[in-house]
């Protein structure tokens, strides 16, 4: 036996044939179920309203589930109603509670009509999926109301009597808030988000919550990510860029309630250094209204300034030691005469829109003031000490990778660097060149290194300063231009001086020939595979559309934030894959959905039926099952041999 050692570790699971003969049949029936829907989001930017509302409603799917169930017996008030108590029980139970109607006449017709509905949602499933969602103190009532058979009388009317006794008790508002809550869970299988939680809205903590409450997720890094998890990981010039970011969102309640980032000492730095500037040119952006940091837009700018100029010379001492990265011209600092006041570029000197640089010294631009370097300590110590962003960038790390093979499809956030003439391009780091499926290796692999080696090697360092290439270098896969103009938005008025230029790769996938090169360079079958694909907002105002390649490559970054959603026309997608279709969820703003009253159902577009329905057996989930009845059979041979002793009944 070669996996003797791993068979007698399965025998005490299954210690003799009859047991071995049980579970076969059971994985065997598990692979005859419909596979899980699978829901897709991109970019969310912090946008906590309308992504959790979008989870908690599946997109819309649970009022469909509704009228599919209550159809005929409900009004479209009563269902709307109901679509709210699912999505937001807490909200609507106070209201109802301080209305004085939540009696226990509704309280029971409340329970009812939920354990209907999650019995409807849940008829596709094994009943051992649905228990592991279930709220565990109440797991055995549940039980007991959802798996009855409920066309007895006797059984019927037992029913009735638990709801009454749960209706007229205590636990009642914990009960039903603990139903919904199974429900959104029930409803949405998977959940797939490919990149960018952060930056531009207020409320990425939130997000980041509302995921690892909801479990099964997994999360293709985005460079918005990518720039929080090198500040975590110690990278300074990443905590000077979300910094920055933040700040010009004005998205203050993020850092100091969100993640317990004290920003006074940048506060105190930046009236100190530029009490006398305007900051004209780091006015930040009103978006988004603070509630527990409101901060004066006067001292937001001067703040933004301040933390710019600290980045920009950390980034050129950091371009200085990798040269490797190959982009020198990223060091602006170098590029400027700060007594001429002008900004080189090529040939052109451009005079620059802002010139006082008090912490500047023309000779040695990137060197630090002591003033800096102790507002540098401080920053960095707010960020090592935040608990709360170690978390979210332990379940970052845990749940996410730079690329996913899921069910058949490959799942990145920004792009497979290419050349021009289609061929894979990429990064020569340490004598050997990476491009394609081993670019987004060991970029990976550096993203790993960099956050939990902590051993203060070289190699460590280059790990936690390649962080920052992640988030803003031309052949990086998680940002795919040719650069970020920050300096040059701030600095410079020649808007082709700032232009930032796609790589070829956002040309090319309109070539479904292109995308089957990349699905086989990833090892996906590319006669039925597909790409999902964030990062680059699909403006469907100027006629784009989300499907590119033939059909072959989805992007769905459809403009769920903000600052986008003027140039997108729509407030972003879900791609949701079940067991009979492709199919795209446009969604309105927020403000629309939370006047609709729960009416709310997305614009949905069918956009690929499969050619018959998907069973678990097809998915991955079904080659894990098959896997493990191969073991099971390993060991029951292995019994039946008299190899391993099993347990007599």
């Amino acid at each position: 036996m070669q996996n003797e050692k791993y068979l007698r570790l399965l025998a005490k699971e299954y210690p003799n044939i009859p047991s071995i003969q049980g579970e076969l049949i059971r994985l065997k029936g598990l692979g005859k179920l419909p596979k899980g829907t699978e829901y897709f989001f991109s970019d969310l930017h912090g946008e906590d309203d309308a992504f959790i509302h979008m989870l908690r409603s599946a997109s819309g799917n649970i009022r469909v589930k509704i009228d599919e169930r209550f159809d005929g017996e409900l009004s479209e008030d009563e269902q709307n109603h109901l679509a709210n108590l699912v999505y937001q029980p807490e909200n609507v139970l106070r209201i109802m509670r301080n209305d004085g109607r939540a009696d226990p006449q509704w309280l029971a017709y409340a329970v009812s009509r939920l354990i209907e509905l999650c019995r409807h949602i849940s008829v596709k499933y094994r009943r051992g999926a649905i228990e592991e969602k279930m709220p565990e103190e109440y797991a055995s009532i549940l039980r007991e109301l959802l798996f009855t058979d409920t066309t007895d009388p006797f059984r019927r009317d037992y029913n009735s009597e638990v709801i009454s006794y749960i209706a007229e008790s205590e636990i009642v508002w914990d009960f039903i808030i603990g139903l919904c809550v199974m429900i959104q869970k029930v409803c949405v299988n998977v959940v797939h988000i490919i990149g960018d939680i952060f930056d531009r809205g207020n409320g990425p903590h939130k997000i980041m919550e509302e995921l690892i409450d909801f479990g099964n997720v997994d999360v293709q890094w985005g460079n918005h990510d990518a720039l929080w998890m090198g500040a975590a990981a110690g990278n300074l010039v990443s905590m000077c860029c979300v910094l920055r970011v933040g700040i010009g969102y004005n998205t203050f309640d993020t850092f100091e309630h969100g993640y317990g980032l004290n920003l006074r000492a940048l506060s105190a730095f930046a009236q100190e250094v530029y009490g006398d500037d305007p900051c004209e040119r780091f006015r930040p952006k009103t978006l988004y209204q603070n509630i527990y940091d409101q901060v004066e837009p006067d001292l937001a700018a001067r703040m933004q300034k301040a933390v710019a100029i600290l980045q920009f010379k950390l980034e050129s001492q950091m371009l200085d030691r990798n040269p490797e990265w190959g982009i020198p011209e990223r060091n602006v600092l170098r590029r400027t005469d700060f007594r001429r006041m002008v900004f080189k570029d090529g040939d052109q000197e451009l005079p620059l829109l802002d010139t006082n640089f008090p912490t500047i010294d023309p000779d040695d631009p990137a060197r630090l003031t002591p003033a800096e370097e102790e507002l540098l300590r401080s920053i960095e110590g707010s960020f090592l000490a935040s608990e709360t962003l170690r978390r979210h960038v332990d379940f970052l790390y845990a749940t996410g990778s730079t690329y996913l093979r899921a069910n058949g499809n490959l799942l990145y956030h920004g792009c497979v660097p290419l050349t021009e003439d289609g061929e894979f391009d990429g990064l020569t780091m340490d004598g050997k060149f990476y491009a394609g499926r081993e670019l987004f290796d060991y970029v990976e692999r550096q993203m790993i290194n960099a956050y939990y080696d902590r051993d203060g090697s070289e190699d460590h360092r280059k790990a936690v300063d390649f962080m920052w290439y992640t988030w803003i270098g031309p052949l990086s896969p998680l940002f795919g231009k040719s650069k970020m103009s920050t300096f040059e938005n701030y600095f410079v008025a020649d808007k082709a001086v700032r232009k930032e230029v796609y790589n070829p790769y956002y040309t090319l996938y309109e070539d479904p020939e292109m995308c089957n090169k990349i699905l086989e360079e990833f090892d996906v079958p590319a006669e039925t595979g597909h790409i999902f694909n964030g990062h680059v907002p699909v403006k469907i105002k100027d006629g784009e559309t989300p499907l590119k390649g033939g059909g072959k490559l989805y992007v769905i970054d459809g403009g769920i934030s903000k600052a986008y959603q003027p140039k997108t026309g729509i407030a972003g997608y879900t791609l949701i894959f079940n067991s009979h279709a492709l199919a795209l969820a446009e969604h309105t703003t927020f403000s629309e959905i939370e006047n609709d009253m729960g009416s709310y159902t997305p614009k949905l577009t069918v956009t690929e039926e499969m050619p018959r329905r998907i069973l678990t057996e097809d998915t991955d989930e079904g080659a894990a099952l098959r896997e493990r009845m191969t073991d099971l059979e390993e060991l029951m041979d292995a019994y039946s041999k008299g190899l391993i002793k099993e347990e007599r009944l």
